[in-house]
């Protein structure tokens, strides 16, 4: 016996990923439907072999139905989240709207699977800020064996984090480049992002943080820790899929760069790609379409007593939003409702 699921927002980038590794990864499902807005009605979206046309999010009775997907943002989500968790079904949501809710659980299973039990406060749980994820995967194992103080990180995303607008807008401004005569000024971003990176992503904040940075912060103390401090730059890069960071960790006690190196390969969700030579470390064009959160350039920090640096590298798209959300309700799945 399978589950009855919903993705919501299924013509986007995200909710697209979400029906692939649903397919890909086997999830036990007895039924599925794919939800968009009217003006995506009767789109077609694949699902494993089979194709499904998209039904209207706005008219959908959630009763009955076991999980819900939703990749809607934040505006959409306030309306049908309620909806759906009050009609019995567990709404697992990308976007931000419950991330900082202490009654939503805000989960990376890699790091904190047991955060899951607390979905029945609300019957939702929230999926995080897809920096936050692939960053909260590589520090957990080391965070448990020699306990992080602080964390510096800046990060270099994608446009696809700022959905297909961002993806379109680096194609055409790539294009035009090379064609003068058709300019294509910033729509979706604040400034050119062809051959050119912008140090803002969100709102900016009264202390000068942007909203991507403060996101950071508050859900790496929540998932993980909310005794490590950490600050974050947040940049935009020409890069279509995938985020990338460099992350520097001070801990509570030394921990050996081989040491670390060790503990990050057997950790779950994590690639160790570590070789001291010409291309031996992951780049973001390399990550496209895994699963796993990669991790190179492991190296002791000599300006601190109990440092460490290292690379951060995942494809957004699925890491940061779709495979995590799938891999939130399995968890649920195997801990809670144990279908399938």
């Amino acid at each position: 016996m399978g589950y009855r699921v919903v993705v919501a927002g299924a013509t986007g980038n995200v909710g697209r990923e979400m029906l692939n590794i649903l397919a890909e990864r086997e999830f036990p499902i007895d039924e599925i439907v794919a939800l968009a807005s009217r003006k995506s009605l009767g789109t077609e979206c694949s699902f494993g072999d089979k194709t499904l046309k998209t039904k209207d999010l706005d008219t959908f009775d959630f009763t009955g139905w076991d999980i819900a997907l939703f990749a809607v943002g934040s505006e959409a989500t306030a309306i049908y989240a309620p909806k759906a968790a009050k009609a019995g079904c567990v709404v697992i949501d990308n976007s931000s709207l419950y991330r900082y809710d202490p009654d939503v659980p805000l989960v990376v299973p890699e790091v904190n699977p047991e955060a899951v039990l607390g979905y029945s406060r609300k019957n939702i749980i929230a999926n995080p800020n897809c920096s936050t994820a692939q960053m909260v995967v590589a520090l957990k194992p080391l965070h448990d064996r020699a306990r992080i103080k602080r964390v510096v990180v800046s990060t270099y995303q994608s446009v696809s984090g700022a959905g297909k607008a961002g993806i379109d807008e680096l194609w055409d401004q790539t294009k035009s480049i090379y064609n003068p005569t058709d300019s294509k000024p910033p729509r979706k971003f604040t400034k050119q992002i062809a051959f050119n990176v912008i140090p803002h992503i969100d709102k900016f904040m009264e202390d000068g943080s942007t909203k991507e940075e403060w996101k950071m912060v508050v859900e790496t103390k929540k998932i993980l820790d909310p005794k490590i401090k950490v600050t974050a730059t947040c940049v935009r890069v020409p890069v279509f899929v995938g985020h990338s960071e460099a992350i520097n960790i001070e801990f509570e006690e030394f921990l050996d760069e081989e040491e670390a190196r060790d503990i990050l390969r057997e950790a779950p969700g994590v690639m160790v790609i570590d070789k001291r030579e010409d291309g031996g470390y992951i780049t973001p064009i390399e990550c496209v379409g895994d699963y796993a959160t990669f991790v190179s350039r492991i190296r002791q920090d000599s300006t601190l007593d109990n440092g460490l640096n290292l690379w951060c590298v995942s494809d957004n798209l699925r890491k940061g939003a779709a495979l995590n959300a799938v891999q939130i309700a399995e968890t649920l799945g195997n801990r809670v409702l144990k279908k399938g």
